[in-house]
């Protein structure tokens, strides 16, 4: 799934390549398209874009948002677990299997929504509040404050990297960077947020800030302006089970549960459910 700093330079690629420029025609695939366009304006998804000229595209959280000036349209991008876009000229490969390409000209250009599991959504809209789950969303990670983040901690009591990656906490954290994030702020990822000290707390939002303004940096550098790519080599531990810590040399433990991979260094991050539970629990 395209997280934060994924999203992030994705945004800035097409809004420096495209903003600005016209859409001369919106294509979209015979099947596929169906189950990922949604026209929340009843006047068609096509017809609403075409001949618009594209300005910023925004982020939030995990959506992108492409703005219209002189539109009365928005349209969001809802990528989810395996979508993706390809900027490419009309002849180039394939990112994936293609389901909307938004077509540019001078220079001739494409712009193509991929997406290999069509689970991803294509929303166009007049109001974004329609959009699901988009107005439940919490401040973007980047922009809480240390107080905000201690604050929007304290109404949740499950393990502590459910609750990174819950939209309505902060917007932007999935599984793949909630495990960096708790690996450098050596807290392990099945501990209760109940369980965690003030000092953990401060430590967890420091090495949130430092490992997304990092990726950020990593991201711009190995992605370019190849925006379909999801450039993760530099990752210490997600998916590196049976693998040494970067830090300790342990071997870095792998779990699946709930659908979903998560890596962590027992050494480095200790404390699981057993010790957690029998710790002493933190004032406050």
């Amino acid at each position: 799934m395209p997280e934060l700093p994924e999203l992030e330079i994705v945004r800035e690629v097409l809004t420096r390549r495209l903003g600005g420029r016209r859409i001369d025609a919106v294509t979209l695939a015979p099947k596929g398209a169906a189950v990922i366009v949604r026209d929340l304006t009843g006047e068609g998804f096509v017809a609403g874009i075409a001949g618009t000229t594209l300005g910023q595209v925004r982020r939030r959280g995990k959506f992108l948002i492409f703005d219209f000036p002189r539109s009365p349209f928005t349209l969001v991008a809802n990528p989810k677990l395996s979508g993706r876009f390809q900027l490419t000229t009309p002849g180039g490969k394939k990112a994936g299997p293609v389901h909307a390409t938004f077509h540019f000209s001078d220079p001739d250009e494409q712009l193509r929504y991929v997406d290999s599991k069509q689970m991803g959504q294509l929303y166009l809209t007049r109001d974004t509040r329609r959009i699901p789950t988009f107005d439940e969303m919490g401040p973007d990670a980047l922009e809480a404050s240390r107080e905000d983040f201690g604050a929007r901690l304290k109404p949740f009591r499950g393990e502590i990297k459910g609750v990174l990656t819950r939209a309505q906490f902060l917007a932007g954290i999935g599984n793949a960077y909630a495990d960096e994030i708790l690996w450098r702020a050596k807290i392990h990822p099945f501990r209760k947020r109940t369980r965690l000290s003030p000092e953990e707390i401060d430590a967890l939002y420091d090495a949130m800030r430092q490992t997304l303004l990092e990726a950020i940096e990593q991201v711009r550098k190995d992605m370019g302006d190849d925006v379909h790519l999801k450039p993760r080599d530099f990752f210490a531990v997600h998916l590196r089970g049976g693998q040494p810590c970067p830090r300790c040399g342990t071997t870095i433990s792998e779990i699946t549960a709930n659908q979903r991979i998560t890596s962590f260094c027992r050494k480095c991050q200790p404390g699981g459910l057993i010790r957690g539970m029998n710790a002493p629990r933190p004032s406050g």
